[in-house]
């Protein structure tokens, strides 16, 4: 039978709805910035195959000669992007949700068959539970990126008042890489989790907006027979399959 199964808890739902809009306004307002200092190219030598980005990239969508107001909006966001994931670890470690988000032992093998399962290589099924390998290492990747992005943005930003920061991180212009190799990360984030979401459905788009999954239910046991479980860790006997 059908029911109702909680799976996320209002506090991690309200953390990822604000995350979402304030992440993806600063990697646009950071475009504002980095168009004055566009250096970074794929290629080698004086063979360039790509160039971040193009001078039509930045007509086409209206970014270029907004150093200013790039600044401004950074800086201001910068402030929520940080409260908000300091909020939300904090949340996660005092509720207990850690459990289902840190990756164990088994969840980097787990991963590759959950990517092969995506990829329609794998035929078993995956694990019933919360969060499965592959996306307990991708969520746990994205916080630790959030540091990443915060610490280097404050030693590019005050590369003299954070002097020793700077230099820990390698001096100012490795900072700066890395800052821009992590947006770059985001934005790959931002597509496979889109793309996972719509292929998951309207069930799983419906749990991080309203909490809730329905799921099936067996009426003998109430033992949920897909969907969220309360496995906290990712499931070794996945590994024999």
């Amino acid at each position: 039978m059908k029911q109702l199964v909680e799976k996320h808890p209002l506090a991690i739902r309200w953390f990822h709805w604000v995350n979402f809009p304030v992440l993806s306004l600063m990697i646009w307002s950071g475009m504002w910035i980095y168009w004055a200092n566009d250096v970074y190219r794929l290629g080698w030598g004086d063979t360039t195959l790509f160039k971040f980005f193009p001078t039509s990239f930045y007509k086409a969508f209206h970014v270029d000669h907004k150093l200013a107001q790039g600044m401004a909006w950074h800086f201001v966001l910068m402030w929520v992007f940080f409260l908000n994931g300091l909020l939300y670890v904090g949340f996660t470690i005092f509720s207990g949700e850690w459990r289902y988000l840190l990756p164990t032992r088994h969840s980097f093998k787990e991963a590759i068959q959950v990517t092969l399962h995506d990829l329609g290589l794998r035929k078993g099924p995956l694990p019933v539970r919360k969060f499965n390998g592959a996306q307990q290492i991708a969520y746990t990747s994205v916080v630790l990126m959030g540091a990443g992005s915060v610490l280097t943005g404050l030693a590019i930003y005050k590369p003299t008042q954070f002097g020793w920061l700077t230099g820990l991180l390698g001096g100012y212009e490795f900072a700066r890489i890395i800052h821009f190799a992590l947006t770059i990360g985001y934005v790959l984030f931002f597509i496979v989790h889109i793309s996972q979401v719509v292929r998951a459905g309207w069930n799983n788009f419906r749990a991080m907006v309203a909490g809730f999954e329905i799921e099936e239910v067996d009426p003998a046991t109430h033992k949920v027979t897909a969907g969220p479980t309360s496995l906290p860790a990712a499931d070794a006997s996945l590994s024999s399959k």
